[in-house]
């Protein structure tokens, strides 16, 4: 098992656009899951092949193994020609996920990339249908043959109810998009869909034999359980996303930052004072004889300075350090500017912003985990 960083944890079977290819630990309870399940099916077709049985079922569950991976590749492949970066494509419990670098750069492209993979599945259905058409009608090729056409088409169709994380979660989501013009509303509806979905199949799974008369198994409850927790589970997240995208699209320096006067690192704690008065500043930054932002006034160290004591106390005295590449351009905004302050904060948890060399506002990263929270 390979363990990639920032990844998913599995087995790394091959490569494709770039990506690798990861069977996970939890896709091997599936398949023992899946193959017990189908194996009575094919037992009572074919009872002569005894211990075999468990072999051919388990062949179905390799053909379900083979939909997915296309599936996701489906996914993989269009995300790469419409300019996207292909992270990983990993098989899971729950079927697979593929995951990119970046988010769509366009509502066209986020509708396309997801509902391919629906459509690559309807295609394998079709191949499939048309292979147990010529197969022959009693055999156990033509079994699995129209169970993977089934199982294809069943997965196409639940794949495209329009909420999240469904792939027609998706295509809702870009929607939404288009017409708002608002990505993170799109989100916030398609996973609020997403929510009515899950509940609409628990009620549909466990309602319908109700309806009947009959009493839902237990296997059908606990999937049905574990789908619905899925999908809520995802919707949520999704809905969390969307609202979280929202305020890293609204942050700003000014919504985050505090301002900023600048003195000498050779002023005296007084001049600090004055210069923080006149620029109606909260924070005085020091600057080097190079103009570069060296450190920054500690409000806490100044204000224990008794006010006759402040004429003759360095400003250094009362300062912290900056490292050098502790700073960000005051003209950024939203995704770019977080992303620039995770960059700096790497080496300080305290970043000046700078506008066109000159320093306008102190950024603490403390503020910017705060706003994003908020």
């Amino acid at each position: 098992m390979s363990a990639r960083r920032g990844g998913t944890r599995g087995w790394v079977v091959g490569r494709a656009a770039g990506a690798p290819i990861i069977i996970t630990p939890s896709w091997v309870l599936a398949a023992v899951v899946l193959t017990s399940l189908f194996a009575p099916t094919v037992q009572a077709r074919a009872p002569e092949l005894g211990m075999g049985t468990y072999v051919v079922a388990f062949g179905f569950v390799v053909l379900l193994f083979v939909s997915v991976l296309v599936h996701e590749l489906a996914h993989g492949l269009v995300a790469q020609a419409r300019g996207q970066t292909v992270q990983e494509f990993a098989i899971t419990l729950w079927g697979g996920h593929t995951a990119f670098g970046g988010v769509a750069p366009t509502p066209a492209t986020s509708a396309l990339v997801a509902v391919v993979g629906p459509v690559a599945n309807l295609v394998i259905a079709g191949l499939c249908w048309v292979g147990g058409q010529a197969a022959a009608p009693d055999g156990l090729a033509g079994l699995l043959l129209y169970a993977g056409a089934f199982s294809n088409g069943f997965v196409a169709v639940f794949n495209l109810i329009p909420g999240l994380p469904l792939d027609g979660g998706r295509v809702l989501e870009a929607a939404v998009w288009r017409v708002t013009g608002d990505r993170h509303r799109g989100t916030i509806v398609a996973g609020w869909a997403g929510r009515v979905v899950a509940v609409g199949v628990v009620l549909w799974a466990l309602g319908l034999p109700l309806m009947s008369g009959r009493s839902p198994d237990v296997v059908t409850v606990v999937w049905t359980a574990l789908i619905g927790a899925f999908l809520w589970s995802g919707a949520g997240a999704a809905i969390r996303g969307g609202h979280t995208g929202r305020a890293v699209g609204q942050i700003t320096v000014a919504s985050v930052g505090t301002r900023a006067a600048t003195v000498p690192a050779t002023a005296m704690l007084a001049d600090a004072d004055r210069a923080r008065s006149a620029a109606g500043a909260q924070d005085v930054v020091l600057l080097a004889p190079d103009g570069r932002a060296a450190a920054y006034v500690d409000r806490a160290a100044a204000d224990a300075v008794p006010p006759a004591d402040r004429a003759h106390t360095p400003v250094t005295a009362v300062a912290v350090l900056l490292p050098v590449g502790a700073w960000v351009d005051a003209r950024l905004a939203g995704v770019d500017l977080v992303r620039a302050i995770g960059a700096a904060t790497q080496r300080t948890p305290v970043v000046v912003a700078v506008d066109g060399g000159r320093v306008t506002a102190l950024v603490k990263a403390v503020d910017v985990v705060a706003a994003l929270r908020a």
